[in-house]
């Protein structure tokens, strides 16, 4: 199985769009006090941006049609709110992102969460597995077991208690689960599949220089600063 829905969740969802379109289509107000102009989709489309961390085709189903549907919409009221709407419409996913608006003072929305090398480290490498696997044409599904073996690389870097170590790394794996960039695979407890949504969060460039100062780092040659006390 891959990010689709389960079934009866997905059901409803479509049931409860059909229900809110109708009322809209038909000029109604959809709760008392009402004065929104958004057809229902949409606000459930923008609700689930906003929400974060994406929306994809296949994990959304009911909302992705929405979504395209309803775009012009939905960019314009993120651009009230100073955000921008970032669509891969060939990879099926979305999300929303702070606009850059330069020097002017704009307030933010969207919560920063800070990185530690660890966690950085890890979404290098769900990054390049999810490159490899769009080269194949095939989906980026990784073991729990690979990762933790993908990280011990920088071990002797970050510490030297090597199964403090491996927890966190655990628990890098398990912000990722949480932040949605890796979904268990259904009837698997340790198979997970990496988010489309990484395609759009780090560009080519940014990974070959992201690539190149963690090759260094393993290497020997990099300031071991990189590296320092968020991990102890």
């Amino acid at each position: 199985m891959n990010w689709s829905e389960d079934p009866d969740t997905e059901d409803r969802e479509r049931q409860a769009l059909l229900i809110g379109e109708a009322a809209s289509a038909a000029g109604q107000p959809l709760f008392v006090g009402d004065t929104g102009s958004l057809p229902f989709a949409a606000r459930r489309a923008l609700c689930q941006l906003l929400a974060g961390p994406s929306i994809d085709a296949q994990r959304h189903g009911a909302l992705w049609p929405a979504l395209l549907r309803h775009e012009d919409d939905i960019r314009r009221v993120l651009c009230e709110l100073f955000m921008e709407l970032v669509l891969d419409r060939e990879g099926g996913v979305a999300f929303t992102r702070q606009a850059d608006t330069a020097e002017l003072e704009s307030p933010t929305l969207l919560r920063a969460a800070p990185l530690t090398f660890i966690e950085s480290a890890l979404l290098l490498h769900l990054r390049q597995r999810l490159a490899e696997a769009d080269t194949r044409g095939e989906r980026a599904v990784v073991e729990e077991a690979q990762l933790v073996e993908a990280m011990s690389v920088y071990e002797r870097h970050v510490s030297t208690d090597r199964a403090g170590y491996a927890r966190r790394v655990l628990t890098a794996i398990a912000k990722m689960r949480d932040h949605q960039l890796l979904a268990r695979l259904r009837g698997s407890e340790d198979r997970y599949e990496v988010s489309p949504v990484l395609k759009l969060l780090f560009s080519a460039e940014e990974v070959q220089a992201l690539s190149q100062a963690y090759r260094e780092l393993r290497e020997g040659n990099a300031s071991l600063a990189l590296a320092a006390a968020d991990e102890e």
